[in-house]
């Protein structure tokens, strides 16, 4: 993992890799859960009997809102800024679901720093995410994403 101290140490990361998460497994008791939140119980997502039968591999699918979900929670495992008060989900710039997460797939989120701004009591980071499926050349999202980070005392 990646410790800086402040917000504004993370202008010199800018074009670089950040680092890989630890893998996650995508079990069906996490999709049914989305599911439930989101309202999207499409059976793709949630009959496993009926993706037994239709889809290929024979498993159920996750959503491809909970896979990007999941960036904010592994990207918590990639980098720590130490003196913040709070991050924030500021947006999404591109966001591409470029391969399918069968049930009971490991993913891993590899991140890089693709700009830094300085803004006041803190900094907007844009980031570069590339979500791996264990296993699989074809990554299972790829996306640009945005956080605003805090200073403490800010």
């Amino acid at each position: 993992m990646l410790e800086v101290e402040t917000p504004e140490d993370m202008a010199q990361y800018v074009g670089k890799p950040l680092g890989v998460s630890d893998w996650l497994t995508v079990d069906q008791e996490r999709i049914d859960a989305f599911a439930r939140v989101s309202g999207d119980e499409n059976w793709i997502h949630v009959d496993v009997e009926r993706a037994r039968r239709e889809l290929p591999g024979g498993k159920t699918i996750a959503h491809g809102m909970l896979t990007l979900s999941l960036v904010t929670y592994m990207g918590g495992n990639i980098l720590r800024i130490r003196q913040r008060s709070r991050g924030i989900n500021y947006g999404s710039n591109k966001v591409r679901f470029t391969a399918p997460v069968q049930c009971g797939a490991r993913i891993r989120l590899h991140r890089t720093l693709e700009k830094y701004e300085a803004i006041d009591g803190g900094a907007r980071l844009t980031f570069g995410n590339r979500m791996e499926i264990e296993g699989m050349e074809r990554p299972a999202l790829v996306a640009e994403t945005v956080s605003v980070i805090y200073a403490r005392g800010a």
